[in-house]
């Protein structure tokens, strides 16, 4: 006795579908998206390190301008002249007064012997010492 089953036709199993796998792409673009905030973290972080320790010419000026004691007119004259220029073009009334300022100290220069600074281009200086901003 064989057993044979009859062949009845099922409707209700479907065929196989083909799914798309995705996660290659995915894993590929969270890699792209995690490398570019890597490198832009590295870049500032490299950035911040190279500023904290950089020579800042500004700031140098500053202190020079500062440390200027105004007794030997034509030394201090040149000084003024050469450290404030760093900071003539900050704006229009820095760039209107050191205008002003080395016309008043052009008479301390190019000259063997000069008289000392008068009171009001020593105000002058300390003026525009007093306006810069670093």
């Amino acid at each position: 006795m064989q057993n044979k089953m009859p062949e009845i036709p099922i409707h209700d199993i479907k065929p196989l579908l083909e799914i798309h796998e995705y996660s290659l792409y995915y894993f590929l673009g969270v890699l792209v998206i995690s490398l570019s905030i890597i490198a832009v973290i590295v870049f500032f972080v490299v950035k911040y390190i190279r500023n904290r320790n950089g020579f800042n010419i500004r700031k140098e000026h500053f202190k020079l301008l500062n440390a200027i004691r105004l007794e030997d007119a034509k030394k201090d004259a040149y000084d003024v002249s050469f450290y404030g220029a760093t900071f003539k073009n900050d704006s229009p009334r820095h760039t209107e007064m050191f205008e002003n300022l080395t016309q008043r100290l052009e008479i301390y220069k190019y000259k063997k012997d000069v008289a000392d600074f008068d009171e009001e281009t020593k105000g002058y200086v300390n003026l525009y010492k007093d306006m810069i901003d670093v």
